[in-house]
């Protein structure tokens, strides 16, 4: 009888155990180590940790709001066919289960039950670079003023050529490093604007200011640096230099900083990778205008495989959506934000690559609000807002990784789509974006093909400066 009595019991308790409430160990670690804890830890870009249950416990409410109005976790891009890695958006069950154990009183549960918590490197989190290397000398930033874009070359004086396998910034002084790009520079261009300048690298306002022969990537607060997929990695010829463009934010007190980046080599690769932009300086945003929309079209030159989606604009931007109309007729997603938010920016990675056939048209259609309803808008009232890349202008920009089937690909897809945009440019195609610098010299170059000498380029006169420019790219 007593032991009828004792399994009984066992079972009852069982059964109320398992219809009882979320606990944090059963239930909300699990949630948070997955999609909260990347920045919510020590020494991260988070206001607080979320590791143990005093953490949890302390920010309850506060957890229970946020993730109820899907603020956090901060992740912005819309479900479609083509996924993206480390996804952190909540299901309704996880927030239903969050809210729940709030109103519960937030009950810790059995110790036994509580998952390990997720182990992150110290310093680079990458592992160990191979090479890491810095700004020669520490940059002043002043306590008040505009924002500042800031170049910084570094040769790396390599002999050969190597295969950048991951790529990690780390700025020396958060307080006042708001993002930073960093191009290749296989010419010498950029170390000549270097030294033609006193201070420690160049002003570098609207882009490198060179034709710079690659990109590694960027970085923006929280971003966690990605190796490529095997067999791909970065080519960096023999004699090449970064050129980092930092863009400081000053913070109200005189501030100095020395960033640096973390290079992880690989092998010799099989596949090629690059990245292209689309985008447009094309961007007057009249006061109170809470419907202001910029394009850009770009075709793909050759096959090629997308590997990440990086869309940038500022405070106005709203919404963005950028599709891919393929060569078959089809018409695929490739990211879609509808609730576009400055701050919480950054590169996505599809889970398995999008391939972009030959002709491929990828669209970009962004949506601004300039007008007192834009809760991000910085004045009010409204101003008139153009391109420019000062926080309170506007961009509009999308950049994307792409896999192609060999490195020597790389140079010719670079120089297809580059000519691409030239004859998109001189036939006037709006809003076709050129480089100010760019647009000059072709400028320049256009009475030497104006044959009739009518002042236009006719398709025969453009397709001659578009073999000829072909010719000096080779």
């Amino acid at each position: 009888m007593k032991l009828v009595i004792t399994i009984t019991f066992t079972l009852l308790l069982a059964r109320i155990t398992s219809a009882a409430g979320p606990t944090f160990n059963r239930d909300i670690a699990p949630i948070l180590y997955q999609n909260c804890a990347g920045c919510h830890r020590p020494n991260a870009v988070a206001p607080f940790p979320l590791l143990t249950y005093k953490d949890a416990a302390k920010h309850a409410n506060l957890i229970a709001l946020v993730t109820a109005k899907r603020f956090m976790p901060p992740w912005k891009a819309e479900p479609q066919e083509h996924g993206f890695e480390d996804e952190r958006r909540l299901s309704n069950a996880e927030i239903a289960a969050i809210g729940e154990w709030v109103r519960d009183g937030a009950p810790e549960g059995d110790p036994k039950q509580k998952p390990t918590p997720p182990q992150f490197a110290i310093g680079w989190q990458a592992g160990k670079p191979d090479a890491i290397v810095r700004m020669d000398h520490p940059f002043r930033i002043p306590p008040d003023g505009p924002d500042i874009f800031q170049c910084f070359v570094v040769p790396l004086h390599s002999t050969e050529d190597e295969y950048v396998k991951t790529f990690e910034f780390h700025p020396g002084n958060a307080r006042v490093v708001h993002h930073a790009l960093v191009y290749l520079d296989s010419s010498g261009a950029a170390q000549k604007l270097d030294a033609a300048t006193p201070e420690t690298g160049y002003s570098c306002f609207g882009g490198p200011q060179i034709q710079p022969s690659g990109m590694l990537g960027g970085w923006v607060p929280g971003a966690t640096p990605r190796p490529l997929p095997s067999g791909a990695a970065q080519t960096m010829k023999k004699g090449t230099s970064l050129v980092i463009q930092v863009h400081y934010h000053p913070s109200g007190r005189p501030e100095t900083d020395q960033s640096s980046i973390g290079l992880t080599f690989g092998e010799v690769p099989a596949k090629g990778v690059t990245r292209i932009i689309a985008g447009t300086r094309q961007i007057d945003l009249p006061p109170g205008n809470a419907q202001y929309q910029v394009t850009d079209s770009i075709s793909v030159p050759e096959d090629a495989d997308l590997i990440g989606i990086a869309p940038h604009a500022h405070l106005l931007c709203k919404d963005m959506k950028v599709d891919a109309h393929f060569p078959d007729g089809r018409t695929e997603q490739l990211i879609r934000i509808k609730d576009w938010d400055f701050n919480w920016q950054g590169e996505y990675r599809y889970t398995t690559p999008v391939h972009l056939p030959k002709g491929t048209q990828i669209d970009m259609r962004y949506m601004y609000d300039n007008s007192t309803r834009n809760p991000h808008n910085p004045s009010n009232p409204p101003k008139r807002v153009t391109y420019g890349e000062q926080t309170k202008d506007e961009m509009a920009l999308v950049f994307l990784q792409v896999l192609l089937p060999h490195p020597q690909d790389v140079a010719v897809f670079r120089r297809e789509f580059f000519l691409e945009r030239i004859d998109q440019f001189l036939r006037g195609a709006a809003p076709v974006d050129v480089h100010p610098a760019s647009a000059a010299r072709l400028h320049a170059l256009i009475p030497r093909f104006d044959v009739n000498h009518n002042g236009t380029l006719e398709p025969d006169e453009r397709l001659a400066m578009i073999e000829f420019l072909k010719g000096r790219l080779r």
